[in-house]
């Protein structure tokens, strides 16, 4: 299992981390006297760009994040743009062949908006099958009319169309598999944890109702920052408006 998968998940474990790390923090400085005066401005230097430390590096997971959906939506628009202008060449095949090769990108396009909506192992495995199983047919379908003596500018549109559309398959692919690398959550990890101990450290007494606004309100970021990140298990994913549009105008 890939905690990152789950943002709820996410914000829980981030939140108990932190409100420990924060509760630790407050630990240390009643087992210690109590920071003097004259090291106050130097702890709260420190305390400080420890926070700006950190709200640099959610920024910049965050944009990240951001970056990586918005790649996802363009790859989708661009996927239906490509299977709805191959759709529109087939009619300069054969009346039968033409045919065939709608049929086919029809049920291609179903298998790709399937796709978005997966959510289980099992289902995605089942439909990335019969999606490879269709894009054969579909190249042999676009690609056989080049040993028929076709036309050279029909043989280009249509070879070339079908190109199109199993290449932006891929780029939809390769787009969801790239996330927020682990090294960069490490650190986001690693500095807000020292932020909350140095934080819990230097207040002068415990008060259990701000104790958990800084855990807290960095728990809600790293949960967005997963939330985005996440292709499949997040509550803000990429839909297939597009596809669903070129779906419905096709039947």
């Amino acid at each position: 299992m890939r905690l990152l998968d789950y943002p709820v998940l996410i914000f829980f474990v981030s939140f108990a981390i932190l409100w420990f790390a924060n509760w630790l923090g407050t630990q240390l400085r009643l087992r210690r006297k109590s920071i003097s005066e004259e090291e106050r401005p130097d702890f709260d230097v420190v305390l400080g760009a420890a926070l700006t430390l950190l709200g640099l590096v959610i920024g910049f997971s965050f944009s990240m994040a951001v970056g990586r959906y918005d790649q996802r939506k363009n790859y989708e628009e661009a996927e239906a743009n490509a299977i709805g202008t191959e759709y529109l060449r087939a009619d300069l095949l054969p009346e039968a062949d033409g045919a065939q090769v709608r049929e086919l990108l029809r049920q291609y396009l179903d298998l790709r908006i399937q796709h978005y909506g997966a959510r289980s192992d099992d289902d995605l495995r089942r439909v990335n099958a019969d999606t490879a199983r269709v894009q054969g047919e579909l190249w042999t379908a676009a690609s056989g009319h080049v040993k028929e003596q076709q036309p050279i500018s029909v043989v280009t549109l249509t070879v070339g169309g079908m190109n199109d559309v199993l290449n932006s398959q891929g780029y939809t692919e390769a787009a969801w598999r790239y996330r927020v690398p682990g090294a960069a959550w490490m650190l986001l990890f690693v500095v807000a944890i020292c932020c909350c101990v140095l934080f819990g450290f230097q207040a002068r007494r415990v008060e259990p109702k701000l104790a958990i606004v800084l855990p807290l309100l960095v728990a809600i970021a790293f949960f967005l920052i997963a939330d985005i990140d996440s292709p499949r298990s997040g509550v803000i994913r990429v839909q297939p408006q597009n596809l669903q549009s070129l779906r419905d105008s096709l039947h």
